[in-house]
């Protein structure tokens, strides 16, 4: 059993809501777990949000009539996004997942007013007694596309369609164009900034840009399929964004990253109703079925097999994305030779690796 909240029930009903707040909901056993979900895109833009939906999905269709869940979609970054939490733990969530890097201090402040409710913050940082957090690893994945674009480029000219500056984006254009470097060491990688995460009128333009400046491969990290619907239209090969795209771009998708969450959400549900849940910090990857790949398409066969070595290679442990020597866009080296980043360096990564073009944010 699902429910749809608007914000505008959301903000309505607060007064409401707060007065049941005491309450024990949960004096008889037979009474669901009840999970919130915020989002920061529409559950439609068949990416990032689309994705967390269909876990919240899998969470209902496991669980049955244990669970009962509500989601809350295009939520804004900032003072919106508290409010959105706030309501949903006073209605009486028993955990709620915010699934944006911009949800994190709104989730944390939220959290102290509750200390009954659980909170997981997706792609964030900080913890707390009701808090945990997780991720993926996208930056895996992205090291599986480089190899490929590296491999299939004509031009030696790819575009990367960047939302905004944070850590993660910045690690997976590195992670990106390193991979791509080793098959083909002259690489341009190209950076056009659209400030969001999902906007597909700037996402198509920001692709239309990149194929002008000689792009013929466009790789992203925003949540639309606008660009690869551009790449399509435009003769360039393409990713898809989160989830497996080529529905939208058949000639021009290669593979694309999928975010699973499915079992991470089961998991996480089911702890709460069985009292095992604790604040954890997670961050899976390839090795643990959290970052996967799309099917291969629209390359020869030599290229799946780089593209499998690589993935392979990560999942078993034996290649790192950012194995050293690593430099910077100056030319320092802030990887040395025999080691590979530490998780602590990714998580506050704020530069560009050589052969990026572009800067940090616009």
């Amino acid at each position: 059993m699902s429910v749809v909240l608007t914000r505008r029930t959301i903000l309505a009903g607060g007064a409401a809501a707060t007065a049941t707040l005491g309450l024990n909901r949960r004096l008889l056993a037979a009474e669901p777990v009840k999970a919130g979900w915020v989002y920061v895109g529409p559950v439609g833009d068949f990416g990032y949000s689309y994705r967390h939906d269909v876990g919240r999905k899998a969470v209902e269709e496991a669980l049955g009539d244990k669970v009962k869940t509500t989601f809350v979609e295009n939520v804004s970054e900032g003072p919106d996004a508290e409010r959105v939490i706030r309501e949903l733990a006073s209605r009486g969530q028993d955990i709620v997942f915010t699934t944006s890097f911009g949800f994190m201090n709104p989730t944390v402040r939220v959290a102290k007013q509750f200390p009954k409710v659980k909170f997981e913050h997706a792609t964030g940082y900080q913890k707390a007694a009701n808090v945990g957090i997780y991720n993926i690893r996208f930056y895996e994945g992205r090291a599986v596309l480089g190899t490929i674009a590296g491999h299939m480029t004509k031009s030696g000219v790819v575009g990367y369609v960047a939302s905004v500056p944070i850590p993660e984006v910045a690690m997976g254009v590195n992670a990106f164009t390193l991979a791509a470097q080793k098959v083909r060491p002259d690489i341009q990688v190209k950076v056009v900034w659209v400030n969001a995460w999902y906007d597909p009128g700037k996402e198509s333009d920001a692709a239309k840009t990149l194929i002008d400046q000689g792009a013929d491969i466009i790789s992203q990290h925003t949540d639309s399929p606008a660009p690869l619907q551009v790449a399509e239209n435009r003769g360039v090969y393409g990713f898809g964004q989160a989830s497996d795209m080529r529905k939208f771009a058949p000639k021009a998708q290669l593979t694309a990253i999928v975010d699973n969450w499915n079992d991470y959400y089961i998991g996480r549900v089911k702890a709460v109703m069985d009292g095992s849940w604790k604040p954890d910090d997670v961050w899976g990857g390839i090795a643990g079925g959290m970052c996967e790949m799309a099917p291969y398409a629209n390359m020869p066969d030599n290229v799946v097999k780089a593209a499998d070595e690589v993935k392979n290679g990560i999942a078993g442990g034996k290649l790192h994305p950012f194995d050293g020597p690593v430099k910077n866009q100056a030319g320092q080296v802030i990887i040395p030779a025999g080691q590979h980043a530490s998780d602590e360096q990714l998580l506050k990564m704020d530069w560009f690796v050589q052969g990026v073009q572009g800067k940090l944010g616009g």
